[in-house]
Order: structure tokens, then sequence, then C-alpha cells
């Protein structure tokens, strides 16, 4: 009944709409003069009356890659005649259903891109899509756990068959994740065709086999696997998929629980049983002769940070490796002896390669040379780059074919590395350039780019950093610190009638103190971001184009030209793919906001953080180009910061409620009528005055003592201090690094030392029965050169063995020579003696 209900009203309120003009069917995102079917309207409560019903949500919003997601399509009912029609990225149609509510449901399909792709419902077999929504399809990386099927011991998955792996092969499943009573076990492989970097490469997803039929959806499956036959062995790519018995085998896009895709050393053709290495080492050559044909992408892959901590710090580049993460335990499979390891957030241009930077427990850079577990750059990068689709810019797939399958032909499955990092070098960090930060904090005060710090207290939306030559804009909003403060003049008040403390209460709420509330950005034609302060003070908010997004799923968001992560209601990262990173971190109830801009900005940028050029003394500039005179001065100041109102016409901010819209878009965007306290007031009768000294202290502490005794608010404070310190322990962590390089060890010695900074030490010594020649210890030095001479083992001098040999010898022979000739003479004499004889006895 309350089925027939729902379809009832909903075809009401339609004749209504459609009477009326007013109706949101295919209108999605557009205003009308009496309503609006734009995301703002909700807040706004200015909705059409079936703006829910055609403009869908739904539940989940996100699921893997690889497709098979069950989506409910929340608000929206449908009849039970209704034959549900589902596209995705506008081209790709799946089946769905009605389910006993009258609710629609849609199947997400097997993609090869990840983000946002437009999502359209047809009721009507596909005849009109008059539903509109979007889908977000997830990396299978980043996909949570409990979101697909886990291969237990996933290692020995994927060296079944080397020396002494085999039996029993299990995995598991959430049951809920197929909703039947029996199951398929399929494998699934993955491949690339086509000649590389031609518009003929393809990659292709292809059903090869069942493990099980008619297995039970216990949510569990273990079986001994045995080498496939009919040539399915040749896939070395794939992943398992668990889908309803009730559809034919192979069918795709139907409602499924995929595992991780992997390598399946566990079906590969007896061959490999035998003799996994030779096996392999094959495979790697052939590898390695690709390779060689391919094109040279390093060249164009951004550097590796040099230590560990630049590599945390610089947010806007580089992003934690899920593979290898010190926050959940350094479980580094591919890089052993590293305890955190970072990507290139941005592929790079042509190529679409990666850059992988790992680290060891010092903090310092692993490299290729001294370790196996080193940094490796990649010919694909793992995430994927935009417009996906075609390698090497499928996510996670084309990094397989390319850069992981190798590593186990070459360093996993056989003891031949020298062929992948011939390939795959680490880059040191010579040519690595730490970005420059600034940051805006507290009861706003400002820290720019070249290090100048100053206060603004301005009311209003304003320009924070803009750069016309990268198409950067970032804007802040600026609201006074309690939001809803009324100030009334001091002769309303009788303080003699008073005590001390009720008398610095009132002027608490008299004196006049703003915050950061806002921030909006964009680069070039990206998606609008802004991360907002949210209705209940206690987390932030993020917006896409003004609609607000999730993160209850994802953690991480693929946009339009744009990145955004958000582990915690607290921690928004925005990166955009010139290398600028936004940070804004929610602290009490004020947001702290850093932007970090690359070498390539350098003399690009103004607005309130300054222009970034190295030089303090031309760092605050007007809008109108005129330098600030003093530093000091609190009104020039905020002149200065009031130049940078944004326009009515270049505003980025979202304004979905009544309090918005009177506040800042119906006004100047700078408010005159707000004049904020410009000193902060020294009275021994404060009774703040304590809590300042006591929370206050060192380097910064004007800003923490302004933020307690003009805003009132010892925690605003605290904040602020805070906030201070850490932008402090950010400037340390990207102060630039020198590095000598890598150095080679001699031949036939030993290098002891894989640091190569400045002031590290490297020792060197010779295998027994050679002698080190050259500087036994080498430094790094300041102007990035080793000290010492080049390092070599030799082996032992036998040159005067063979000078006194020589001599003996030449010797002895002069003896031979000198008694052959004596002996020779003395023959000689005897033989003319013994004829002279005869002679004698003739006569």
């Amino acid at each position: 009944m309350r089925r027939v209900v729902a379809v009832i009203f909903i075809l009401l309120v339609s004749c209504v709409c459609t009477t009326t003009g007013q109706t949101c069917e295919e209108h999605c995102g557009k205003h009308f003069a009496s309503c609006s079917c734009h995301p703002t309207c909700a807040s706004l409560k200015n909705c059409c009356a079936d703006y829910k019903e055609y403009c869908v949500s739904t539940s989940p919003y996100s699921g893997s890659i690889l497709g098979g997601t069950d989506i409910l399509v929340l608000d929206a009912y449908f009849n039970s005649s209704s034959q549900i029609v589902c596209r995705f990225d506008n081209k790709i149609s799946t089946v769905g259903y009605v389910d006993a509510d009258g609710r629609g449901h849609c199947i997400s399909p097997l993609l090869y891109e990840t983000g946002w792709v437009p999502l359209h419902i047809s009721p009507d077999n596909g005849t009109t899509f008059n539903r509109a929504g979007s889908w977000f399809s997830v990396h299978t990386g980043k996909l949570d756990s409990q979101f697909k099927a886990i291969l237990v011991n996933s290692t020995k998955w994927q060296y079944y068959g080397t020396p002494n792996v085999g039996g029993t092969l299990q995995m598991t499943w959430n049951t809920s994740l197929v909703n039947a009573a029996k199951v398929n076990i399929e494998l699934w492989g993955y491949r690339e065709t086509g000649e590389p970097y031609s518009e003929y490469w393809q990659g292709e997803w292809q059903y090869l086999y069942s493990l099980a039929k008619d297995h039970p959806n216990s949510g569990a499956f273990s079986f001994v696997p045995k080498p496939a036959e009919d040539g399915f062995s040749t896939w070395e790519l794939g992943s398992v998929r668990v889908s309803s018995s009730i559809y034919s085998e192979g069918m795709k896009n139907v409602e499924a629980a995929w595992t991780e895709d992997h390598a399946l050393a566990w079906h590969l053709e007896e061959k490999f049983r035998q003799n996994s290495a030779a096996w392999a080492l094959e495979k790697c050559l052939a590898w390695d002769q690709l390779e060689n044909q391919l094109p040279n992408f390093l060249s164009e892959i951004i550097d590796c940070p040099c230590t560990l901590a630049q590599a945390r710090a610089d947010t806007g580049r580089f992003h934690t490796d899920y593979g290898c993460d010190i926050e959940k335990g350094s479980v580094c499979t591919y890089h052993p002896g590293s305890v955190h390891c970072v990507r290139a957030i941005q592929a790079s241009p042509k190529y679409a390669a990666g850059q992988q930077c790992c680290y060891d427990s010092t903090g310092a850079q692993v490299l290729t040379a001294d370790s196996i577990g080193g940094s490796t750059p990649d010919r694909a990068h793992d995430w994927g780059s935009p417009p996906y689709k075609k390698p090497p810019r499928i996510p996670g797939q084309s990094h397989w074919v390319y850069d992981v399958l190798s590593f186990y032909y070459c360093c996993l499955w056989s003891d031949h590395c020298q062929y992948y990092f011939k390939h795959r070098p680490s880059s040191d960090c010579r040519r690595y350039q730490s970005p420059s930060s600034a940051v805006v904090f507290g009861d706003p005060h400002f820290i720019t780019f070249d290090g100048v710090s100053y206060s603004f207290n301005g009311k209003g939306e304003y320009t924070l950093v803009v750069s016309e030559q990268k198409q950067l804009v970032i804007q802040g909003r600026t609201e006074t610190v309690d939001g809803e403060r009324t100030t009334l003049p001091l002769s309303k008040f009788c303080f003699c009638l008073y005590s001390t403390d009720v008398i610095w209460t009132l002027l608490g709420n008299m004196i006049n103190a703003t915050k950061l509330t806002s921030v909006a950005m964009r680069e070039a034609s990206s998606d609008i971001v802004e991360v907002r302060l949210g209705g209940a003070l206690n987390g932030l908010e993020v917006l896409q184009n003004q609609q607000t997004l999730s993160f209850a799923e994802q953690s991480w968001m693929d946009l339009h030209g744009v990145f955004v992560f958000a582990p915690t209601s607290t921690n928004v990262t925005v990166m955009f793919p010139s290398g600028a990173g936004v940070e804004v971190r929610l602290r009490d109830v004020t947001m702290t906001t850093t932007v970090l801009l690359p070498e390539e900005f350098k003399g690009s940028t103004l607005g309130l953080l300054g222009k970034m050029n190295g030089d303090a003394k031309d760092d605050l500039v007007f809008s109108t180009g005129q330098l600030v005179q003093n530093h000091s001065d609190p009104v020039e100041l905020f002149n200065f910061g009031a130049s940078w109102a944004v326009l009515n016409t270049s505003a980025l901010f979202t304004y979905d409620s009544e309090y918005l819209l009177n506040t800042y878009y119906y006004k100047p965007r700078h408010d005159d009528n707000f004049v904020p306290v410009f000193s902060v007031p020294e009275d021994p009768d404060d009774p703040l005055t304590g809590q300042a000294a006591q929370i206050c202290s060192g380097e910064g502490s004007q800003f923490c003592r302004y933020d307690i005794l003009v805003g009132r608010s010892p925690q605003m404070g605290n904040a602020t201090r805070v906030s201070f310190q850490s932008h402090v322990s950010l400037v340390n962590d990207l102060k630039p690094v020198l590095s000598c390089g890598w150095i080679q060890p001699p031949s036939n010695g030993k290098k002891h030392g894989t640091t190569y900074l400045q002031g590290a030490k490297v020792q060197f010594s010779c295998d027994k029965g050679y002698t080190l020649r050259g500087s036994a210890e080498r430094i790094c030095q300041e102007n990035s050169r080793w000290s010492g001479e080049e390092t070599s083992c030799v082996a032992p001098s036998n040159v005067p063995g063979i000078v006194a040999g020589s001599v003996i010898g030449a010797l002895a022979l002069i003896v031979i020579i000198t008694t052959i000739v004596l002996r020779s003479r003395k023959q000689k004499r005897k033989t003319a003696d013994s004829e002279e004889e005869v002679e004698n006895e003739g006569l």
C-alpha cells in the first residue's frame, strides 16, 4: 500500500510540475523563477517539488572500478512494471530492477576510469533517461576491504608454484555483496593489446573460466589450483569474481564481489611449476627487450624528495602509497627495508608515467642501486591519469602490466633484478626543489610565502592567492567570531553597577574579531572546490561546484582537474595538476589553511599571501600594484587586505543560505562598516591576561595573545599557537637538503653507508687479497660533491718478485753460458793436445 501511495503522489507531483513548466525532469542543476533544481535548493528551501525524484542520490555512491555494486536510488519510486536501465558515463548501460518497496536499483558496470561519472536512469527500458545523478568509480587498491572479496594470504596466491609454495588457496567475501543463495566463482583476466603509445593500444577484461558453479554463498571458497588449460595460462593478471548463479558464466555487469587484481601465478602453465625461476627469467628477458624499444619516460618525471619529512610535507605533489604506509604498520611487500613510500600525485604529461619514492627508518631515501626495496619510477602511474580509459592511463591495470608483473618476473620469481632496475632506476633528489608554504590561521593571521607575518581582521571575501600565469585562484571568506554578534555602544552600559568580571564579559561581547570560515579554489578549468566550516562547527564541509561531497565511503576523490583527500572531518587536502596544494585543518572552531606552491610559481603570485619571489620587502602589494610601505602599521595593512576583496563576478563561493546571501552575495565583498581592534589591549585587570601569559609564549606569541585578549577565547588562542608551531615545523621539514648523489662501491670491495645527503659519511673496504686505493671514507660536502678521491680495490703488486726472479734467472743463464763456454774451451784444448801427441808419436 505504501508503495502505491508513493507512486500516486509522484505522478500527481509530476503532473502539477509539468503543467506549470517547473519540473526537474531533465533539468537538474538549473534554476527557475519560482523554484530550483540546483543542489543548493535543499538548504535554500526552494527546490521544485519533484527535485529528489529526478535529481537522484544513491546509496552507496561509490564502488569498485570493476563494477558489480548494487546501487539503491534514493527518494525515487517506480511502479512494478518499470524496466530500469542505468546508463553510466553516457554510454555504458546495465539492467536494473525494482524491489518490493518500489525502489529502483542499478548495477555498476566495469569501467576503465576512476572518479565521478554521470548516471542516468530510464524507467522504460531505455526509451527515456529522465533521472540524473552520478557514480564514483574507485581504484581497487583504494577500496575498503569490506566491499571486495579477499584473497587469504595473497602472497601465497601470487607465489603459487614457486619452490615450496603450494596446497590449498582460500578466499572470503561479505555475503551481503551478492544477493543470492548460490554463486559462481569465476576467473577474469586483464591484458593490453596493440602497439604501445599508438591509437590501437587497448586494455580489456575478459572472462576466462569458472573455478566453481552453484557454490553456496557462504562467504568462503577454497580450492587446490591446477595449471590452466586451453591457453588460458597465458593470462598473467586477473581477478576472481563472485556472482549469482542465476546469471550465465561470464555475463558482464551483474551484481558481484571482486578480489583485487593480482599476479595469476596459481594458474600458470606446468612449465612454471617445474622451474619457476627459469620460466620467469625468460619472461624477464623478453620484457627487457620490449623496454629497449619503448620511449624513455624517465626524463619527464619529478624527482623524489630527499627525506621522508620532505615527502610527507610536500602534500601538493606527493601522497602516501597505500602499499607502504608508516601509519598502517609499514607492510611494504614490494619494498622490503622501507618503512614508507609516497607516489607523485600527477602522472607525467606525455607518457602518463609515475614516480614512487621510498624511505627507510632513518628517513633517508632508499635507492634501487643499494636495495631491492628502493624507490622506483613507473611507466604507468598506478592511479591512472585523465582521461583514463586507454593504456597507459587505465588505473591500476596498466601499472600492473608494465611495472608490477615485470617485477615478479625479474625480482620475485627469479633473482635477476639487474634487468628490472636497468629500466626502473631510482631517481635521487639532486633536482628536487621543495615547495614554498604560506598560511592563514586564527583571528586571521597571515604568514606569506616569503615569511612576512601580519594580521588582517577584515570581514568579507578576499583573494588569498592569484596566479594569472598558472591560472590558480584561492579565495577566503572571513566572518565574525561568533557569527551573529551585535555591538552596542559603550554609553548603553553603566559599568559602575557591575563587577569587574561582568564588565569584561560585556566588553568581550562587544569586541569585533573575525576568523576564516571558508576557502574556495580553482585552477584553470578545474572543478571549483570549497572547504568551509560545517554548520555545527565540529567538522569541515567540502563542496564541488556548489554541491556538498560526502567522504563517508571514500577519503580520496578524483574530480575534474583536481584531487581531494579528506581522511577525517577536520583534515582536507586539495591537489592541483600544477603541484599546488591546499591543506585545510580544523582546530577548535577555527580553520587553518596552508598553501604549498612549487618553484614554478615563483614571481607569479599576488594576494594576501604575498608575492612569492624570495624577497620579503616586496611581499605585500595592494591589488592596485602599490607596495605596503610599513608592515607594522595595522591601518595600512587593513587597507591592503581590503583592496583584495573579490569581485562579485569572480567569487567562487557557494551561497546556499539566507545568511550567506544577505551577508556576502547581495553586499560588497568587504564590509566597510566592520572595523576590528588593531592592537592587543594591555590591562592587568583583564581576567584573561593570566591565561594568555600561560598559553602564549615564544615566537608567534603575539598572535596567540591577540586571539585570547581580543577574540576573548583561550581556546582560539591555543589553536592559534598550535597552528603557528605546525607551520614552523612544516617550513623546517621543507628546508632544502643538499645531496651528493649515489656513490658506487668499488669493484672487489664494499660500501658502508647508503645516505648521500650533506654531512653523510660513506666508508669503503676491499675484499680479502685486494688493496684499497683512493679514499677509505668520503663525506658529502656543502658544494654537493664528495670529498676525497675515487676509491678502488686492486690486486696486490708482485713487481719485486718478478724483478728478483728475472735477476736470478739472468744470473743463472750467465753461469750456464759461462760454464758451457769454459767446458767447450777445455774440450777444445783436450782435443788439440791429443792430436799433438798422435802427431809426435808418428814422428
